[in-house]
């Protein structure tokens, strides 16, 4: 794993719900409009989190939608999930942040 994410509210909230599915099954995938829509945060601060996640931090697989799967009239989506690691690591990463006089 590369570097640990800045702990910012969106991301602390990012990280709560991929490990609440994470949580229900480790397989479970979410996709970004879900994260959007659920988090009421806008396209480019969950995608720009999410690159983070997968990028820099390694916290996260992600997995594009095959086009057949897609559906008509809609984009394709790009499904995320922690990994072990990462759910392991998000869980730390919470927990400090809960326990820091500025979280």
């Amino acid at each position: 794993m590369a570097a640990i994410p800045r702990m910012t509210a969106p991301m602390q909230a990012v990280l709560r719900v991929l490990l609440d599915a994470y949580r229900v099954d480790p397989a479970r995938e979410v996709y970004g409009l879900q994260l959007c829509e659920r988090l009421g945060l806008g396209f480019g601060t969950v995608y720009r989190i999410l690159a983070r996640l997968h990028d820099q931090a390694g916290w996260v697989n992600k997995r594009v939608e095959t086009p057949d799967a897609a559906g008509a009239g809609r984009a394709t989506r790009i499904y995320y999930r922690l990994t072990d690691e990462g759910a392991e690591s998000a869980r730390l990463a919470l927990a400090e942040a809960a326990a820091s006089p500025a979280g």
